[in-house]
C-alpha cells in the first residue's frame, strides 16, 4: 500500500508544473481566438486628401538584365572619316579659295553636320580647322568650306592631299 501512495503523490506533484503552462498557453490562444474574429485593424484611418488630382504613385522600376543579348554583334558607325569626306574640289573657284581665304573646299556625305567634318578633316589631314561652312548644291551634294587655322597654310595641305 505504501508503494502505490508514494506513486499517486509523484504524479500528483508531476501534474502540477505543468498548470502554469497550459493556463498561459490557453491565455495565448484566447488571445489570438479575439484577434481573429474582430481583425487585425481595429480602427483604421482614412488617409486625407488635400489635393482633387489623385497622382499614382511611383512604383518600383527594375533595370532590364537579359538573359541574352539581343544583338550578336555591335553595330558599325555608319558615318566614319573616310565616308564623311567623299573627296576634295578642284575647281578655280576653289583653288582661289586655298590662295586667298586659307580654305579648302571638299564634298561631303549629306548627312555629315559640321562638328562632324571638323572631326574627320583633322583625323584624315592632321590640321586644326577654324571654321566650317557648308551648302548643298543643285545636284544634291553637300559642299564644306573647312576654313583652316592661321597657324596652318592651305596650300600646304593642298600639295599634301594632292590637290595641287
Amino acid at each position: 500500500k505504501k508503494k502505490g501512495s508514494a506513486t499517486k503523490a509523484v504524479a500528483t506533484k508531476a501534474a502540477a508544473k505543468p498548470a502554469p503552462k497550459k493556463a498561459a498557453a490557453t491565455e495565448k490562444a484566447q488571445k489570438v481566438k479575439k484577434s481573429v474574429t474582430k481583425g487585425g485593424f481595429s480602427t483604421r484611418l482614412k488617409k486625407i486628401r488635400t489635393s482633387v488630382i489623385f497622382r499614382r504613385p511611383k512604383t518600383q522600376s527594375v533595370k532590364r538584365q537579359p538573359r541574352y543579348p539581343r544583338k550578336s554583334v555591335p553595330s558599325r558607325p555608319k558615318l566614319d572619316q573616310y565616308k564623311i569626306i567623299k573627296y576634295p574640289l578642284t575647281t578655280e573657284s576653289a583653288m582661289k579659295k586655298i590662295e586667298d581665304t586659307n580654305t579648302l573646299v571638299f564634298i561631303v556625305d549629306k548627312r555629315a553636320n559640321k562638328p562632324m567634318i571638323r572631326l574627320a578633316v583633322k583625323k584624315l589631314y592632321d590640321i586644326t580647322v577654324q571654321k566650317v561652312n557648308t551648302l548643298i548644291r543643285p545636284d544634291g551634294e553637300k559642299k564644306a568650306y573647312v576654313h583652316l587655322a592661321s597657324d596652318f597654310d592651305a596650300l600646304d595641305v593642298a600639295n599634301k592631299i594632292g590637290i595641287i
